[in-house]
C-alpha cells in the first residue's frame, strides 16, 4: 500500500472541550479486552444501556459487529488481528474527539496493541477493561459454539488455545465475570467513571 503524500489536517471551529461541556459529560474509552466469552459484549451492552438512560452519550464498537463492515477484509492472523485494533484505535479516537465516551468490545489479544491504542488517545483517556475469566469458564458459556468448532478441529488460531491471549498487567478496571454477575459489573464501571469526574 502506497500512502499518499498529497494529504493535509483540517482544524474544527468546534473543540473537544466544548462538545464535553455540551454533552455535560468527559470523553472516555473504556477498552473492553478478555477471551472469548469473557462477557465483553455482554456487559458493554449493558453499559451502554445504563449511560443511555442517564443521559450520558455514548456509542459502543463491537469486535463481531465491525467486521461486518468496516474489517471485513480482515483475518485472524496476527497482521490482520493488529491492523483490525489499529483501525478500531483511530475510530476510537475519532469518538472520543466528538465528545462521546466509546465501549469497544475486541478480544485484542496483544498489549502492544492496546497500549499503542492508549498512546494515541490522550492521558486518561484509555480506560482497559479486563474481563477475567479462565479459559475453562469461557468454553463452559461457549454462547456463539466457538470453543466445541475449537475442539473438533474447525476453527484454528483460537485465542486462549492455539493462539496467544496477553492479559491487561495494570488495567484500570478488572471485572472478575465468574465472581460478579452483569449487573454488578455495570455497576463497578459507572462507579468507576463517577470516581473519575467523567460522568
Amino acid at each position: 500500500m502506497v500512502k499518499s503524500q498529497n494529504i493535509t489536517w483540517h482544524d474544527s471551529e468546534v473543540t473537544k472541550n466544548e462538545r464535553q461541556e455540551k454533552n455535560g459529560h468527559k470523553s472516555v474509552v473504556l477498552w473492553f479486552t478478555g477471551l472469548s466469552g469473557s462477557g465483553k459484549s455482554t456487559i458493554s451492552v449493558a453499559l451502554e444501556k445504563a449511560l443511555f438512560e442517564r443521559g450520558v452519550r455514548s456509542y459502543r464498537l463491537d469486535g463481531d459487529n465491525i467486521r461486518h463492515g468496516l474489517n471485513n477484509n480482515l483475518g485472524f492472523s496476527p497482521e490482520d488481528r493488529k491492523e483490525n485494533i489499529r483501525r478500531i484505535g483511530e475510530v476510537s479516537k475519532l469518538l472520543s474527539d466528538a465528545g462521546l465516551i466509546t465501549l469497544t468490545a475486541f478480544i485484542s489479544p496483544y498489549r502492544e496493541d492496546r497500549d499503542h491504542v492508549r498512546e494515541i488517545l490522550e492521558d486518561g483517556e484509555f480506560v482497559e477493561v479486563y474481563t477475567k475469566a479462565s479459559v475453562a469458564a469461557c468454553e463452559e458459556r461457549d454462547p456463539k459454539q466457538l470453543y466445541k468448532k475449537v475442539r473438533a478441529g474447525e476453527i484454528k488460531n483460537f485465542t486462549g488455545i492455539d493462539a496467544p491471549y496477553e492479559a491487561p498487567e495494570d488495567p484500570e478496571i478488572i471485572v472478575d465475570t465468574e465472581e460478579n454477575s452483569v449487573e454488578e459489573a455495570v455497576e463497578q464501571i459507572i462507579q468507576y467513571l463517577e470516581d473519575q469526574k467523567v460522568i
